[in-house]
């Protein structure tokens, strides 16, 4: 991976006046710089046509050619990770989070069939093993999260989030057990590996993760979640709630599922924790 927007960055310093006029050119419009071409580029920026092929080789480019290709490239990742998006007041801000919270939980809450929701908890219910797949940060803290929430009411469970365990835990699966895959974006390479393996052997397979992607393709049980990402890159993804809302659904629909079961273990873990710490009789299980 070469990012030329960083390279660029670095060497504003040993540019020449001209080389100065063309790097802004390309910075104040990354993914405009890159769909122009060379005469376009070069008034832009006040300059040559030449000035322009002997800036690209600057950057290390064969030609304009290369240099436009990296650009798309960089501007690939969107122009809100390229332009800069003035952010809102502290008094506003607050107010903003949470009413992205909001409507995350509010969109993604019809999502979630009640049907879908109660066949996959049956199935983790009679599961020999559980084992919970995800990779990256939301996907790893959630995928421990159900863990800790599904090992509450007794259930055999395991999270796993490394590419080489994924798939040597997947190649040990049966038809007996069933696998909670968490992808946000549902293309992670690592996940549909792994999940084909685990398939490949006969295990069952739930998704939390976006619709018509290939992890939701190769679910048996989709709990769809929908992605709103605003133009304000600064503030974590409000997508994480919606994959804690699926984990809240589903647990609480297992636990209910198992109902007295469920509350002769829970009862348990308030009993041991009161005996060891203390405290009101409203304290959450260990939270």
């Amino acid at each position: 991976m070469y990012d030329i927007v960083y390279h660029l960055k670095q060497r504003l310093h040993e540019l020449s006046p001209v080389e100065r006029r063309i790097a802004d050119a390309i910075l104040d419009d990354v993914d405009g710089a890159a769909q122009s071409g060379i005469s376009e580029l070069a008034d832009k920026a006040h300059v040559s046509v030449a000035a322009i092929s002997r800036f690209a080789k600057t950057l290390d480019c064969d030609n304009v050619r290369e240099l436009r290709a990296r650009l798309a490239e960089a501007s690939a990742v969107g122009k809100r990770f390229l332009d800069d998006h003035a952010a809102p007041p502290s008094s506003a801000l607050f107010a903003q989070i949470c009413a992205d919270v909001e409507s995350c939980l509010r969109r993604n809450i019809g999502g979630l069939q009640e049907q879908v929701v109660q066949s996959l908890a049956e199935a983790l219910a009679g599961a020999r093993m559980i084992y919970v797949f995800g990779m990256g940060g939301c996907s790893t803290v959630f995928g421990l999260e159900l863990q800790n929430r599904l090992v509450r009411l007794g259930r055999p469970i395991a999270a796993y989030s490394d590419a080489i365990s994924l798939k040597v835990v997947a190649a040990t699966l049966t038809p007996q057990d069933v696998v909670v895959a968490l992808s946000v974006s549902g293309i992670t390479p690592e996940i549909l590996s792994a999940v084909d393996i685990a398939r490949g052997y006969g295990a069952r397979v739930g998704a939390i993760t976006r619709v018509d992607t290939p992890l939701a393709e190769r679910a048996d049980w989709l709990l769809p979640i929908v992605i709103d990402e605003t133009d304000f890159v600064f503030k974590p993804s409000a997508s994480r709630y919606a994959v804690m809302l699926a984990v809240d659904v589903l647990a609480t629909t297992l636990a209910l599922h198992l109902a007295d079961d469920s509350r002769e273990r829970l009862r348990r873990i308030k009993l041991a924790l009161d005996s060891y710490r203390g405290g009101e009789n409203r304290l959450p299980l260990g939270d």
